[in-house]
């Protein structure tokens, strides 16, 4: 029978003192429906809400489901109304559901459900086979590995739709400050606003990962460690545009009072995580700016479309910080985890599906 990863259930655990071991587990051999296709997985990657799932910090936790959302593979069968033309396919999955294109926000009455781990949806892409609609899959990049190419959905989908959904800055010569370089979305919305020619800052707490940054195509960066780093990063913008006109910010903490020293008037902050803390203060000297603060979480299912399309048109490839082989790897995938949990990545962590530890 195939083989899939789930949690493990542990008795009396409590949110956030509790970390949910995984468990390798048979599934069954999937048969399709009429409009779905049976993929066979060759990658798989982590999401901080794979992480924050095992702490139960993440709601509706499942230990019947497979965890992760992002996945790559190969499609080996399709349902008798589904194209025959995807047999043989290489794709990758959508990693949500209950969104098709309303720029608001997900239509569906149930809200958002996304892949992985939990009880909202009953898919996850940690398996080696699954059955999938045709609706719910584009073709993966030529140009990317399959290590890449799993490395890109749900990151991918956040980034594009904080920067060129909410922002209204996706524009060339905009200056965009990018928090937490290192992770997935922050590193995509670099590479999102290179290629449109924007003028990117960055900050860390590692000068490794600002020089890996500025090796990326951003104009600067500086550390949030540092006292008053705003001041210095204000001094690193063009002279002719001495502005941010947009924060993608996925730390919260502090960042309003940071923004009101650095952002334009009527500038805009989009904030699609929080890991310093879940709340963040409002200043009034913020509103006498005119700043906007806007949430974003993933986004639709033609966000998806238009972001594989860009990455497709400008050759962009995600960064994949490491990767472990062989979903019975159970020692090297709780590797991947503690990366994680340690902050070490830049860039995806990745499992492919067979085979023994490596590094891309």
């Amino acid at each position: 029978m195939p083989k899939a990863i789930t949690m493990q259930h542990i008795e009396g655990g409590k949110p956030g003192k509790v970390y949910y071991p995984l468990s390798l587990v048979d599934v069954p051999t999937p048969n399709p429906g009429p409009n779905d296709l049976v993929v066979e997985m060759h990658a798989a990657a982590l999401n901080h809400r794979d992480f924050f799932l095992r702490q139960h910090l993440y709601p509706a936790p499942s230990f019947d489901v497979p965890l992760l959302a992002d996945g790559y593979g190969i499609v080996t069968a399709v349902g008798s109304s589904a194209l025959k033309s995807w047999l043989g396919k290489k794709v990758i999955l959508t990693p949500g559901r209950g969104w098709k294109d309303d720029p608001a926000g997900p239509e569906s009455p149930t809200g958002y459900a996304i892949l992985g781990g939990t009880k909202t949806f009953q898919l996850g892409t940690l398996q080696e086979v699954l059955c999938v609609h045709e609706d719910e899959v584009d073709e993966a990049p030529n140009h990317m590995s399959p290590a890449e190419a799993a490395a890109l959905p749900l990151t991918g989908l956040t980034g594009w739709r904080a920067l060129m959904t909410k922002s209204e800055n996706a524009q060339k010569g905009r200056n965009v400050l990018i928090t937490g370089i290192g992770g997935g979305v922050a590193l995509n919305v670099l590479q999102f606003a290179v290629a449109l020619g924007m003028n990117a800052y960055v900050t860390s707490g590692s000068q490794e990962k600002l020089d890996k940054a500025k090796s990326m195509g951003a104009k600067g960066g500086v550390s949030y460690k540092d006292e008053g780093w705003e001041k210095e990063l204000k001094n690193q913008l063009p002279k002719d545009r001495p502005r941010l006109d947009t924060i993608i910010d996925g730390a919260g903490g502090n960042i309003i009072s940071k923004a009101v020293r650095l952002l334009k008037p009527g500038g805009i902050i989009v904030q699609y995580g929080m890991t310093v803390a879940p709340k963040m203060d409002w200043l009034m000297s913020a509103n006498l700016l005119n700043l906007e603060l806007r949430g974003s979480t993933m986004g639709s299912r033609k966000e998806f479309r238009d972001m594989v399309a860009f990455v497709n048109e400008k050759n962009i490839k995600p960064i994949v910080s490491r990767t472990v082989k062989g979903i019975d790897n159970l020692k090297d995938i709780d590797g991947l985890f503690e990366d994680m949990r340690h902050g070490s990545q830049f860039g995806k962590l990745v499992i492919e599906l067979g085979g023994t530890t490596s590094k891309l």
